[in-house]
């Protein structure tokens, strides 16, 4: 119940889409073009269902982690 209030309050879906705008600027500036525009197809998602915005980001993350700092994937 209080989970549920607090993944739609409006402060935490506006911060979810901004975070999820951020990761999409940055795909894109680093020429992942798809990725980037599949998370801006999420961030519009997410103003509505918090937990998809917040899985894209775990998946992200997920991502880096099994890449190295270093490598591109040119």
């Amino acid at each position: 119940m209080v989970l549920q209030r607090f993944l739609g309050s409006k402060a935490t879906r506006s911060l979810t889409v901004v975070s999820v705008l951020m990761e999409a600027k940055r795909a894109l500036a680093r020429g992942r073009r798809t990725r980037g525009l599949v998370l801006l197809g999420v961030a519009v998602v997410a103003w509505k269902w918090t937990v998809i915005g917040l899985a894209a980001q775990g998946v992200i993350k997920a991502l880096r982690a099994g890449r190295p700092s270093g490598s591109s994937s040119a």
